[in-house]
């Protein structure tokens, strides 16, 4: 038939959900399974045998990206005619203008800040952190939560609030009214008025539901009540519905997402479950690991959400567990890899955050060969505040690289707010930076959820500041930000070859041969402000995300020792790398050494600052440069006792190693061979160079 050629190349299971009949058609693909070309082709292969009409098919999706890559994909697959693919949001806006303009209503203004519009708002609560209130907010509101139950189901959730929960209920309320006497709507008020108009009038929702028959939803396992119920009512009393997910990468619960709707869906009497179990993107040994993040994932509540109208949905005793696709290692139920074989994941402690950055750079090089591309590799961690130092570090060894989600610390709203002032020409820096470290040692409240990413950037700036300071003797407000300008991601950078550096739910949908996992900690690894079973499930499934994002090798480490602005602390691996070590070790061959990898922590210490070994080139000159590097490691030493920074801070020991190794005798040859920037060279240069002239004056 015409429409034959889309089930070329695609396994049993992906053939079925492509050619299903009836609805809904749920597909719970797992991680790398291929589920957006099942998505794709089975919308082209409907219209194409003729069971869809392609204008009358509304595909929705969670970003603008995602929406425009399905249909470029379409236009590749030979349809001519483009099918409506969007977001929840922009497919409700553009109902809602349509219905406007019908009425001849004038359209409210879209609020520009959520956030500074409920700032005006707080009253005595003003010294509280908006960003986080609204956070609250948005969360209720995407829960289908009224004001006065907000208390009770924060409560159920582990949520804890940053004001009282009886003043975000208040707040909640002056929120809407206030935006409704200002005719000003947010992103949340489009759900809520499109469901609102459809249930208001029978006669408009057929007419809606005329227009959009066929429904397509990718990643459903991110649909929060909210959204939900607005499908709801586009679906009316029909089941033309098929969605994609998977409740292992649930990982929004915190912005009010509710996997137990893919599963609510599933449940129902007519519903056709077809799993995805073939994974054509990772080895079998980063599959193995990544299963075991899952192992002790705890059992959710059923769900008791209804589908449609007059259909309920089954609650009975099935865990979301029965939709795990990787369970418990060797219980036969995890992703079957189709990929050769590869290394085994790695697992390296590290002294301090500082070794670590620098060990995840080494191994980057060691990994980095004349045939591949940096941006082969990345690096993820839990936070943004964590990206700092291994910017730094990978800067520091001349490997280009770019934060890849957000903005990164610098572009977060707090740090900029901290930067306007410690930025001023003629301001005291240092003043001000202490200032900023009691606040940071002398928080007014407890320190949790959003606050405490805040909280973490904040001290990441302070670090830097302090390193500002010992390494500029005129320090000033304009210099400092040109300093910080310089560490920047992208500097090194020009073109998209660049390691990737990356938070976890930054590195969701995307992949790469190599991935690097830093910080994991326990604080970090669950986050420390998640305490119920469900929040710590969906750290679990963080990981898990974060893991599978790995084709071939993959590398964990974590710190001993952390600093966080001024303090320094000690850290504990995390408690999920127990399942991850164990399951390492029974894919380690039966002659190979099984020793619990925690009891050589000690050992770890003294390889800290081991770099990597010098090749035959090298080697070569090892003894002619044993002066220099000794002479050399002595003076930054010196240098850091004074400035009372780490030595790294001084000269990073890549940098001294390849300095003393080439000898330079000008500062045009320094900085070909050390690789530092132009700034640190002005500040040290003559004093590296004059330490070199010292060991071998018979030779300059």
């Amino acid at each position: 038939m015409a429409a034959d050629y889309l089930l070329d190349g695609l396994n049993r299971p992906q053939i079925d959900a492509v050619t299903a009949t009836g609805g809904p058609v749920v597909v719970l693909a797992g991680a790398g399974s291929g589920k957006t070309r099942v998505l794709t082709r089975r919308i082209a292969w409907r219209i194409l045998q003729g069971h869809t009409d392609p204008k009358r098919v509304l595909t929705l999706t969670f970003t603008r990206k995602a929406a425009s890559e399905l249909r470029q994909r379409q236009q590749q697959l030979g349809l001519r005619d483009a099918v409506v693919a969007g977001t929840f949001h922009a497919v409700a806006l553009t109902q809602l203008r349509e219905r406007w303009h019908e009425k001849r209503t004038i359209p409210p203004t879209l609020i520009d800040s959520k956030v500074r519009f409920l700032s005006q708002l707080m009253g005595r609560n003003r010294g509280t952190d908006a960003l986080e209130v609204m956070a609250e907010i948005d969360w209720a509101r995407a829960s289908l939560i009224e004001p006065n139950d907000y208390s009770a189901a924060a409560a159920a959730a582990g949520r804890t609030a940053p004001i009282e929960a009886a003043s975000i209920s208040e707040l909640m309320e002056q929120f809407q009214r206030e935006k409704r006497r200002k005719r000003i709507v947010d992103f949340d008020d489009l759900l809520m008025l499109a469901t609102r108009d459809l249930k208001a009038d029978a006669d408009y929702a057929a007419a809606v539901r005329w227009r959009h028959r066929h429904f397509y939803i990718d990643e459903f396992q991110d649909v929060n009540p909210l959204q939900f119920q607005l499908l709801e009512q586009w679906l009316g009393d029909r089941n033309d519905l098929f969605v994609v997910g998977d409740p292992n990468q649930a990982i929004y619960g915190w912005n009010g997402a509710d996997p137990r709707l893919l599963r609510a869906i599933a449940s129902t009497a007519d519903s056709k479950v077809i799993e995805l179990r073939d994974n054509y993107r990772s080895t079998e040994q980063v599959l193995t690991v990544a299963g075991a993040a899952l192992v002790s994932t705890s059992t959710a509540h059923s769900s008791n959400i209804q589908l449609g109208k007059g259909r309920p949905v089954s609650s009975g005793s099935n865990s979301p567990s029965e939709f795990s696709f990787d369970a418990p290692v060797d219980s036969g139920r995890g992703l079957i890899a189709h990929k050769p074989g590869g290394p085994l994941p790695s697992i390296t402690s590290y002294g301090t955050d500082r070794a670590e950055a620098d060990g995840i750079a080494q191994n980057i090089l060691r990994s980095h060969s004349a045939t591949t591309l940096w941006s082969d590799q990345a690096v993820l961690v839990r936070t943004n505040a964590q990206l700092v130092l291994i910017e730094q570090a990978l800067t520091d060894a001349r490997i280009p690289a770019r934060v890849k989600s957000g903005p990164g610390l610098l572009g977060s709203a707090e740090v900029k707010a901290e930067l306007k002032v410690l930025g001023r020409a003629g301001v005291d820096l240092v003043q001000v930076l202490e200032h900023l470290d009691e606040r940071l040692a002398n928080p007014t409240e407890t320190i949790t959820g959003i606050a405490l990413d805040r909280h973490n950037n904040l001290a990441a700036l302070s670090r830097l500041t302090h390193e500002y300071l010992t390494v500029d003797p005129l320090p000033n407000g304009p210099g400092l930000l040109a300093w910080i300008d310089t560490m920047e991601s992208g500097a090194l950078a020009a073109n998209d070859d660049a390691v990737e550096l990356v938070t976890f739910h930054g590195a969701k949908g995307l992949e790469w041969p190599t991935v690097h996992i830093g910080g994991l900690e326990d604080g970090f690894v669950p986050i420390v402000f998640a305490k119920t079973d469900g929040q710590l499930d969906e750290e679990r499934r963080l990981l898990y995300v974060a893991l599978t994002r790995a084709e071939r090798e993959l590398h964990l480490s974590w710190a001993m020792e952390r600093t966080f602005g001024t303090n320094t602390m000690k850290r504990s691996v995390s408690p999920f790398m127990d399942a991850i070590e164990l399951a390492i070790s029974r894919l380690r061959p039966a002659t190979a050494s099984s020793t619990n990898w925690r009891r050589k922590i000690t050992e770890a210490r003294h390889q800290i600052a081991k770099i990597e070994p010098l090749d035959s080139e090298r080697a070569t000159t090892a003894r002619a440069s044993k002066d220099a590097i000794q002479e050399l490691t002595e003076w930054r030493k010196r240098k850091a006792r004074a400035s009372q920074v780490p030595e790294h801070v001084i000269l990073p020991e890549r940098a001294l190693r390849l300095i003393a190794e080439h000898q330079p005798v000008t500062s045009a040859q320094l900085a070909s061979v050390s690789g530092l920037r132009a700034s640190k060279l002005q500040r040290l240069g003559d004093e590296i160079l004059t330490v070199l002239a010292e060991c071998y004056p018979d030779e300059r």
